[in-house]
Formats: C-alpha cells, structure tokens, sequence
C-alpha cells in the first residue's frame, strides 16, 4: 500500500499503569500495586499507513490505542500527533482535534445508543463539530452510509433492528463522518460471523484507500492483518517486542512469541505440515511481570542474561525491529 514517509502519530515511552485499591467504596482502601498495561512503548505511525498491533488477550492493545486517542489518561510519556503532543492538550484543546481522531469499537451493539436511529447516531458528530444545517447533515450522512454500504433505508432504524455486519458499518460510518486523519480500530470483526468478518475488512482497506487516513488495527489474530496492515507491531505483556512491514513479519519472524503467534494460525491446505511451537508455564500477570525479559518464563530458547537484563527493541534492518537478547551481537 502506498503511504508517506512523514510520521503523523510519534508514541514514546507510553506508559498506562492501572492503581489496584483493596477495599472498594470503602474510605479505608488502600492502593494495593498496580497493573502494568502499557509499559514504556514507542511506536510511529505514518500518514496514510495501516499499522497492525497484535498480541494476546491482556496484553495491552486496546489500552495502547485509546491511551493514544487521550481516552485514557497515559501515566507518562508523550503522543506527538502532527507536531503536537497530546499528552499536554488540556480538555479544550483536545475537543478541537476530536474529529480528527477516531475510534471504531469491538462490539458495534454496545456502541451505538440504542435509543437513536441511524441517522442521529451517524450526524451526531456533525452537529458538534460542525456549523452544517440539518439539510447539510443529512446530506453527508447519506453519502458516508454509501461509502459503508448501507442504503438511505436504514437512516430511520435503530441499532437492535440491524444485522452485526450493518452495526459496525454504521460504527465506521460515524468515525468517517468527519473525514478523520486517523482512526483506532479496535477488534472491529472479533464479535462478527466469519462470513461477515472477510466483507468489513475488505471495507476498512477500501475506505482507507479512499479517504487516506491512517489507521491503528488492533486484533489478536495475526492472519486478520496479514492482507491489510503495512507494518505489524506484535505486543506482550505491555511491550512491543517486534515491529516490521508485513511480509518480512510472516516470511521471517524474529521473536520467539511471534513465532509461536504465526505457528497457531490454521493453515487450510491439510497436506501442509507446520511446525507447532508450545509454550511452556502459564501467563505471567500484568499486576507481577516477571523481571527483565517478560517473554523468559515461557521462550523456548531462554538465556541466563533474559532473567537479568531486559531487552532493547533492537533495529536489525529493513525497517525490521525486534526485542530479543537472541540478537545481541548485532548492537555489538
């Protein structure tokens, strides 16, 4: 896919921690630890790209994208979106860049107020955003639901009178409708038949081609992405531990997690033989990650020097980056 060579999102050092209180709604609580969702991730994103970020449940992909968007508040570290750090904006300065920045959620049913049809849940960003009339609202709310495949027909239904599939076009068509330069798309097929998954993917890369934004693609299936992103960035445990355009990702994987990530996708053709790799122990918790290499109590090819020292994401050419102590004697 073509995209420009400037970065429009720069992430460095992102850190979302989550307080553990004992006691809840009581006055006595107490903070007891926390959990360590995003830890010191730095990742860019370039104009009109399609990024990939993939990893287990729990390992802070959705966190990493709404920390992005300032849905959560990141407890350190800096966002700088076209040359402005988001990170500082106050409330204001944030609300003016909102319809710049969107979101597509996982569950198009939970998103979408029940209460309002298609057309007010489509132009209700136009309203805020926007000094459209009405006639001016309506007109763009049906030439987006077109763009998503939707006909005028569905402008007067609601949410629990449409299919899956025609919830999460309308949950795109309401990120689009302000012409966004970037969106997070949370696990936007994940609660979606099969069927219906192929149809809304092939969608987002369409509307991306079109309208050129930038997008964040968050899933935890590595062949979702194989056919969309640009570049993948596999996280574990809160950490990026490999980051590379696609197909160098798939033909020659460097971390052992992605290994292991690549070895579960099924393969269709029953006489191709893959190597399966099993992990051994269980999940480490985000509340007490393990020290040093968050991958150690699970790698196959665990060193001495994974216990002790953590990893640095480590660029080994092509744009090809991976944390991995493996790869040492190429910093040396």
């Amino acid at each position: 896919m073509n995209h420009s060579d400037r970065n429009l999102i720069t992430v460095k050092n992102l850190v979302k921690h989550f307080p553990l209180e004992r006691g809840f709604l009581s006055k006595f609580s107490r903070r007891q630890g926390v959990v360590h969702a995003v830890c010191g991730v730095s990742l860019e994103i370039k104009e009109g790209e399609l990024l990939g970020l993939v990893g287990e449940t729990g390992s802070g992909k959705t966190t990493l994208g709404r920390c992005i968007l300032r849905l959560e508040e990141p407890t350190s570290g800096s966002i700088i979106y076209d040359g402005k750090d988001l990170v500082k904006l106050d409330k204001t300065e944030l609300r003016k860049l909102r319809r710049e920045l969107q979101i597509v959620f996982q569950d198009p049913y939970s998103s979408l107020n029940p209460f309002q049809t298609v057309e007010k849940i489509v132009g209700r960003p136009l309203e805020i955003h926007t000094n459209l009339t009405k006639a001016e609202v309506r007109d763009r709310v049906i030439k987006i639901l077109r763009a998503v495949g939707l006909g005028e027909e569905v402008l007067t239904r609601y949410p629990h009178e449409l299919s899956g599939g025609q919830r999460q076009r309308v949950a795109i068509a309401r990120a689009l409708v302000l012409n966004p330069k970037f969106i997070v798309a949370d696990e936007p097929t994940s609660a979606l038949d099969v069927s219906i998954q192929a149809q809304i993917l092939n969608l987002i890369q369409d509307l991306q081609e079109e309208y050129k934004f930038s997008c964040l693609f968050i899933t935890h299936d590595l062949s979702v992405v194989r056919y969309l992103c640009d570049r993948i960035a596999v996280m574990y445990l809160g950490k990026i531990v490999e980051l590379a355009p696609t197909d160098q990702l798939f033909d020659n994987p460097l971390h052992p997690y992605t290994r292991v990530l690549l070895s579960s996708i099924p393969e269709p053709d029953p006489d191709i033989k893959l190597a399966s790799i099993s992990l051994g122990g269980e999940v480490p918790s985000p509340i007490n990650p393990p020290p040093a290499c968050r991958f150690h109590p699970r790698c196959p090819y665990v060193k001495d020097i994974c216990k002790r020292e953590e990893p640095k994401l480590l660029d080994v050419g092509h744009g090809h980056y991976v944390a991995c102590h493996l790869y040492r004697e190429m910093e040396e």
